[in-house]
């Protein structure tokens, strides 16, 4: 027998979800789901292959992680836990984030072959990085990085 997709490992998680009353990792779940059914309307496909269904959960992590944070800010604690335990729900499909220094590695190896000398020339190896990593390393981590190597 075959592994199943993720997208039906999605779909049988959130049947678990549900007959166990687990509201929190149903609604997270739905979530996920409804996110990839646009993704898949938008890119006119019939299923997402399991690498765009993790850029997806991706997204959908960092949009908690923006929501805990704008709720810690108003003091809003109640509502920063919720998003909180729907983004460890959400995290087991993203894909794996990368290490410092694996980043720092890339980020070098950028400068190398782009030949950035200044903060002028950001893009290029923003580009280079965030094309190699794929969605598992945050642009803002990058940035920063990539600013002091630069000598912003």
């Amino acid at each position: 027998m075959t592994d199943p997709t993720l997208k039906a490992r999605i779909r049988s998680e959130m049947t678990l979800a549900m007959k166990a009353g687990d509201k929190i990792r149903l609604g997270a779940l739905r979530m996920l789901l409804s996110s990839i059914t646009n993704l898949e309307k938008e890119l006119m496909v019939q299923e997402l292959p399991d690498d765009q269904i993790r850029e997806a959960a991706g997204k959908e992590v960092k949009k908690r992680a923006e929501s805990i944070e704008a709720f810690d800010a108003a003091g809003r604690t109640e509502l920063a836990d919720k998003e909180r335990a729907e983004r460890e729900v959400l995290a087991v499909y993203a894909p794996a984030q990368l290490s410092d220094e694996a980043v720092a590695g890339l980020v070098d190896e950028a400068m190398a072959a782009t030949g950035a000398s200044s903060v002028k020339e950001l893009g290029k190896v923003m580009g280079f990085v965030m094309g190699k990593a794929k969605g598992q390393v945050d642009g803002a981590v990058v940035q920063q990085m990539v600013r002091e190597r630069l000598g912003e």
